[in-house]
């Protein structure tokens, strides 16, 4: 007997109580929202419960006895930073690594291309601050991306122009750093994330730097943004909010755009909305800016009280582009190209999360085999830093170096790395060599972000 014939014909005394409960709750829901005119709206459990954590289940692979083997493993941690101390089940996870992630920015850089060619300073950050608003669609994703590996690298050149790298830099604590570029604009980012859960949910906080520098006029933009909240982890729906300010500033100009993603309240109320102003640098409102960060952004021109300006109305900056329908992982369709080999450029690097044996069994559905070389390359991590510790060795990054700069953001100071250039002189050396016997086709490569051997002597 299925689950579903279990649930509808068996349970008993206990079961039937559970069943009259929820029908009521349903009842309370469907009359609640038709008394405030607003039928069909979300409502969000913040604890959780029965319906939502099978409806979960049926979704994906997170089982009950799944969910109780995790709970009693992670109780001891609540409280804690949990970025890089607890070796996670690959069942929470999706076929795709941190750095992957960073690269999902890139999908709708088209909007930093237009900053550039700006000649209003408002409008570059109306510009801006929806490109960095775009990746908030993909962040509402409830599965945790791999952890990489020291000296592993993710590299995306076959973007409307874009070349992104990135790399990770540091294992203790996790830090990646990226890089971006294209005829309008470079992006540069050192990640950091710093964690705390909670038990059944878990607080995310940024502690990052993000800047982008429009090549026209030279002008430099720092975005500061809202820390994330990931509700229901064992127990229940899970779901994703970022409440608080995203802040982008034009250190060039001292103009800024302040956007506060309002929190998810009762009834769904509130959820995925935003809304602020650009301002210039009096702090004087000059365009104001509404939307949802999981569909649209559009703006206003504005008074100096914030009031749209008479004869001007909203204007659409950018929506969310059509996704695929039902699919396995919640990916857009620029999720699958940046983690599909068939669009690696040539002569992939071996140390690129896409060549990952554990995230391509599990992109496979191939959990076992998943989880068995996620270990082994946890272990092989572990005896390479054994080795280098046993020989004074300290590790360097590739395509970063370490600035010297240590900057403060609102929840830490951040060791700033930057891009030296270097990946840029490969990848021109690989696309300007002829094509050759030897190039190997992508998927024979094997994954090794030790193929450098880039250590030194302290």
């Amino acid at each position: 007997m299925s689950s579903k014939d279990q649930k509808q014909g068996g349970g008993g005394f206990f079961a039937s109580i559970a069943s009259s409960l929820s029908n009521f709750g349903t009842a309370m829901h469907k009359s609640v929202n038709g008394a405030l005119g607003i039928e069909g709206l979300e409502v969000i459990n913040p604890e959780g419960g029965t319906e939502d954590a099978e409806e979960e289940a049926h979704k994906g692979r997170w089982k009950q006895e799944d969910r109780d083997s995790y709970w009693r493993m992670m109780q001891k941690y609540i409280g804690s930073d949990v970025t890089s101390m607890v070796t996670l089940p690959v069942l929470i996870f999706e076929p795709m690594t941190m750095l992957q992630k960073m690269a999902e920015l890139m999908e709708y850089s088209h909007l930093l291309d237009k900053a550039d060619q700006c000649e209003d300073p408002y409008m570059r950050l109306v510009y801006t601050s929806s490109w960095a608003i775009s990746v908030y669609y993909a962040y509402q994703r409830t599965w945790k991306p791999f952890n990489p590996i020291l000296g592993e690298t993710y590299e995306l050149a076959n973007h409307g122009g874009v070349t992104f790298m990135s790399e990770q830099v540091s294992h203790h604590p996790p830090m990646s750093a990226g890089h971006a570029e294209n005829e309008h604009f470079a992006y540069d980012v050192t990640s950091k994330l710093k964690t705390k859960f909670l038990g059944n949910s878990l607080d995310v906080y940024p502690v990052g730097r993000t800047r982008v520098t429009l090549k026209r006029d030279g002008v430099v933009i720092d975005l500061v943004p809202p820390p994330t909240k990931v509700n229901n982890l064992i127990f229940g729906r899970t779901w994703v909010d970022s409440p608080g300010e995203m802040i982008m500033t034009n250190l060039t100009t001292g103009d800024k755009v302040v956007l506060y993603f309002q929190p998810c309240g009762w009834f769904g109320a509130g959820r995925y909305e935003v809304d602020g102003y650009v301002y210039n640098a009096a702090e004087e409102p000059k365009i104001l800016m509404t939307g949802k960060w999981n569909e649209y952004m559009s703006y206003q021109p504005c008074d100096l009280e914030g009031e749209p300006q008479s004869g001007t109305e909203l204007k659409e900056v950018w929506r969310v582009a059509e996704v695929p329908p039902n699919d396995k992982f919640q990916y857009t369709h620029f999720a699958h190209k940046i983690n599909s080999l068939d669009t690696a450029p040539r002569k992939l690097l071996a140390s690129d999360s896409r060549l990952r044996p554990d995230r391509y069994a599990l992109e496979k559905g191939d959990l076992s085999k998943a989880g068995a070389e996620k270990s082994s390359l946890e272990e092989r991590q572990r005896a390479e830093k054994r080795s280098r510790e046993a020989k004074d060795q300290k590790f360097i990054p590739r395509w970063f170096d370490m600035s010297g700069e240590v900057t403060p953001t609102p929840w830490g100071d951040l060791e700033v790395y930057q891009f030296n250039g270097k990946y840029m002189e490969h990848r021109a050396a690989v696309d300007s060599s002829d094509a050759t016997d030897d190039d190997v086709d992508v998927r024979s490569i094997e994954f090794n972000p030790w193929q450098f051997g880039n250590v030194v002597s302290e």
